[in-house]
């Protein structure tokens, strides 16, 4: 029995499962509908739908470098215990070695995929019918050139580093240079490279804010316009020291900035090179978890 996209569609609307399973559905039940239904709830991925609404705020950040190529993915699950089991990190591992491999344009390509005959989308859907728990590819990016790599407590954050100029990330020096960089990112969180990163509206909108601060301070209130965008600029400055990555200062020596560190680094080597782009991870961040509220739901139930 033919089917059409439409049948997919409303397979995928009775279901909740991704378009790929419904099609196959489908097409192992020669088009009928309620038996693809029965076909879905069977491998379990009706099921899996179902929970895929349910919040995944552990997981995992796994960062690794493979023939010049750099990778940093999180990985999402509903809880920690799930997220330190072997076979979470292995998938983590393994997704992150396919999306170095195989150079994926974005989540929806990584999930299509494949290795050994099986896509990304089917090795998340194998690992959910053995857990039963919300299983979720959340991001990644991928870089190429002179990248170290640096994951933090466990895989509770994720570093990349790109350098440029006369660096060799397959150098021990160079990659605990490489190192010392990425932890400073860890725990510092910078949100730019340095000063021309940051947009020009982020720093309008900041000094908006610091103008709208000292008005309200009885002690500014009063002072000249001039002397007010004196002070604003030298706030403005902190707030590159404190947010720009080579502009901060260097956790392991406080007489230096990170960029005068890499700087000091490749002179004393006699090499020329410079911290090129960075990304950080950390799991669950921007990820509102839930709260269950056991009064209230018992009150409810109650009601």
């Amino acid at each position: 029995m033919a089917f059409t996209a439409k049948d997919v569609q409303a397979l995928r609307e009775k279901t909740g499962c991704g378009m790929m399973d419904c099609k196959k559905a489908l097409t192992e039940c020669d088009g009928d509908m309620d038996a693809a239904v029965d076909f879905l709830r069977e491998k379990g991925l009706a099921s899996q739908a179902k929970k895929a609404s349910r919040v995944a705020a552990e997981g995992t950040v796994c960062a690794i470098t493979n023939n010049g190529v750099g990778v940093v993915v999180e990985l999402n699950a509903e809880t920690d215990f799930v997220a330190n089991g072997e076979e979470f990190k292995a998938l983590a591992l393994e997704v992150a070695n396919i999306v170095a491999e195989q150079n994926p344009a974005d989540l929806e390509a990584l999930l299509k995929c494949t290795k050994n005959g099986q896509s990304v989308e089917e090795m998340v859907q194998e690992l959910f019918l053995k857990i039963r728990e919300n299983i979720m590819v959340r991001r990644f990016v991928r870089y190429e050139g002179n990248v170290v790599t640096y994951v933090h407590a466990g895989g509770k954050i994720g570093v990349m580093v790109k350098f440029d100029g006369d660096f060799d990330a397959n150098d021990s020096e160079y990659i605990t240079i490489g190192k010392n960089v990425a932890m400073q990112i860890a725990a510092m969180n910078p949100s730019y490279l340095d000063e021309a990163s940051v947009p020009a509206t982020v720093i309008e909108k900041e000094k908006e804010i610091l103008i709208a601060q000292m008005k309200e301070d009885p002690k500014m209130a009063n002072k000249p316009e001039a002397v007010l965008s004196k002070i604003v600029d030298g706030k403005v400055g902190k707030y590159y020291k404190e947010n720009c990555l080579v502009e901060q200062q260097f956790v392991m020596d406080g007489d230096l900035t990170v960029g005068k560190y890499v700087e000091k680094a490749a002179k004393d080597m006699g090499k020329n090179f410079k911290i090129a782009d960075f990304v950080r991870f950390e799991k669950g961040e921007g990820i509102e978890k839930r709260v269950d509220d056991f009064a209230a739901e018992v009150a409810s139930m109650v009601k």
